[in-house]
């Protein structure tokens, strides 16, 4: 297991998360939302979460603690920590956001649980809440009463209810655990019932709440543990409210030592978004997609001229104006720490196919509580429109380069598939002229998509339509169905990608110099394409092999970050990372035994 700062464990309700370290400290989580100003911050101020001097966190500790053990509750984002003394003192930690089904609604308060309790001896602990607010720049005031201290935050409150002594917590002062202690920090409201009868009914109904969604997923034979947490861990993602899908749960974790990379991934991305919804899909995910569309349904309806972003804010918002925050330091001190995303700004072409592919399953699947119909057709027309318009004109491309544009084979081929698959729904529909007009459409695409990438002289595919470049989005050509695993241009594709981009285990997006330098790190999900490409052309046990590889890399959460260095194995990037558990998830569903091999 490799041992980072990013060995983290994620807890949340889709509407609140936060990230808890190897010593049961909170270290980063938002309020009211994912992007929203953090409370604890201490992931980001340069400060280790256990100094003195550390703000932006909430850590109960074991006076003595010599050893620290972490595990989830089974099919749940509820995480136990147990801590241990060399004396044989220990406690028991319970950290969960309450997440359950009400008044036949969905309750997921802006608000974190923690439940202590004493296991053996006579423990001695101290609680440290030192929340943060305007990005580490302003003071928290507060105020207390008898059994609650509030906590000033931007203006509004929240409120610590406990049934520990307040006068202890406020002063950080080390006390003997007696009984269980329970701790809810959530809106500046009281409590109508005795605290801990409370929060151990949402305990109970936020366990059962998520065991039973778990129930609900196809699970392959083999890698069930690691598909349930990744699938559980997207779900997180999700904005319940909206349906939007974050990209990674923290912002400006670099993408490797001082590289300058830092970049909010808060926020829901079109293709991140696309590929999320796909692998939950995979195993049965339905209310995830259903949320999605609904939200895309959004975004699409209002598109300016159908134009539609790289990615918007979780209320759909338009616009994400990028700015630096010099009040925390940065994750190691590696500054600077970026909030909001100035991609909203460009032009990638590749989203008006993700849309789509997003929402053509609506047409065939009979599961679905709202099918799509001619009407939502004629909507996506719009966006196949454009499709049609800018497949072969320059954009920004998937790895969102700043600074120069080019015409990039995926961001063709993704328009390509829009199209294709849009001839699929008009055939599903009935409505056999459109099926002609999108199917013709689709073909002469292709046609010059192979033509303009082709490189006669090296005998492979080009990421661009301009250069000869490698690029491990090509992979994906065999996902979206653009070319088939026995095609000769693929193959030969593949293994000029292979032989230019992998790293022992891992595998680089490109290896040319971009807007920052030369890239250092490989990017996590290229090698799970890698795996896939490399099962569905023959070479299983290879594929297997590497996916072996990959799921040592991951924390002890069983999560991955974006990035990874080659050299020392260590994880950067934003975490968790959607891409990731993505490819894990669909790596294990496409590896595994089926099921009935165990008869």
């Amino acid at each position: 297991m490799i041992k980072t700062n990013l060995d983290l464990w994620p807890i949340g309700n889709c509407q609140v998360s936060a990230l808890i370290d190897r010593q049961g400290r909170f270290v980063w989580g938002c309020l009211p939302r994912v992007d929203g100003d953090p409370i604890f911050s201490s992931l980001l101020s340069g400060v280790e979460a256990g100094a003195d001097d550390a703000k932006g966190m909430w850590a109960i500790e074991l006076e003595g603690c010599a050893k620290t053990e972490q595990h989830y509750l089974r099919n749940t984002p509820i995480l136990i920590t147990r801590q241990e003394d060399e004396h044989g003192n220990a406690i028991e930690i319970t950290d969960f956001c309450p997440r359950y089904t009400s008044n036949e609604r969905i309750y997921r308060p802006v608000a974190f649980v923690r439940m202590v309790r004493p296991v053996s001896g006579s423990p001695r602990i101290r609680v440290r809440l030192r929340p943060t607010r305007g990005w580490g720049h302003a003071d928290v005031t507060t105020t207390t009463g008898s059994h609650h201290i509030r906590f000033m935050l931007n203006g509004e409150a929240v409120r610590l209810s406990t049934d520990a002594p307040v006068g202890y917590i406020e002063e950080e002062r080390v006390f003997r655990l007696e009984h269980p202690l329970n701790f809810f920090l959530g809106p500046d409201e009281s409590f109508s019932t005795a605290l801990m009868p409370a929060l151990m009914r949402m305990l109970h109904d936020t366990t059962t709440e998520w065991q039973a969604w778990v129930r609900g997923l196809a699970t392959p034979l083999e890698w069930q543990d690691i598909v349930i947490r990744s699938a559980i861990t997207l779900k997180l993602c999700q904005h319940e409210e909206t349906g939007a899908i974050v990209a990674a749960l923290t912002t400006s974790i670099p993408e490797h030592a001082d590289s300058g990379r830092n970049w909010d991934y808060r926020y829901c991305w079109i293709r991140d978004a696309y590929y999320t919804v796909q692998a939950l899909n995979r195993v049965g995910a339905l209310d995830v997609l259903e949320s999605y569309l609904a939200y895309l349904r959004n975004i699409v309806e209002n598109a300016k001229d159908g134009h539609v972003q790289p990615l918007y804010g979780v209320l759909g918002e338009a616009k994400l104006e990028e700015r630096i925050e010099t009040g925390l330091d940065g994750y190691r001190g590696m500054g600077p720490v970026r909030v909001g995303n100035q991609a909203y700004e460009q032009v990638q072409h590749d989203a008006y196919g993700q849309i789509i592919l997003c929402n053509v399953q609506a047409f065939f699947d009979h599961r679905l509580f709202r099918m799509a119909d001619e009407e939502d057709f004629r909507a996506l027309e719009v966006v196949g429109d454009l499709a049609w318009e800018v497949h072969d004109k320059p954009d920004a491309g998937l790895w969102e380069l700043r600074t120069r544009q080019s015409v990039h084979t995926y961001s063709a081929a993704m328009c390509w598939a829009a199209c294709d698959r849009l001839a699929n729904a008009a055939h599903k529909l009935g409505l056999e002229d459109r099926y002609h007009f999108w199917q013709d459409r689709a073909d002469a695409m292709h046609a010059t998509i192979v033509e303009k990438a082709w490189r006669t002289d090296t005998q492979r595919l080009s990421a661009t339509f301009s250069g000869d470049d490698l690029d491990a989005s090509l992979i994906q050509l065999l996902d979206l169905r653009f070319l088939s695993p026995a095609d000769k241009r693929y193959r030969a594709t593949l293994y000029a990608l292979e032989t230019g981009l992998r790293r022992g285990t891992d595998m680089l997006r490109y290896d040319s110099e971009d807007d920052f330098g030369v890239p250092h790190s490989a990017f996590n999900v290229c090698t799970f394409w890698l795996i896939e490409a490399l099962y569905q052309t023959g070479r299983h046990e290879d594929a297997r092999q590497l996916f072996e590889e990959m799921l040592k890399r991951r924390t002890a959460a069983g999560l991955l970050s974006e990035d990874i260095d080659p050299a020392t194995n260590e994880l950067w990037g934003n975490y968790p990372q959607t891409y990731s558990l993505v490819g894990m998830i669909n790596c294990a569903v496409m590896l595994s035994k089926p099921w009935n091999s165990i008869r």
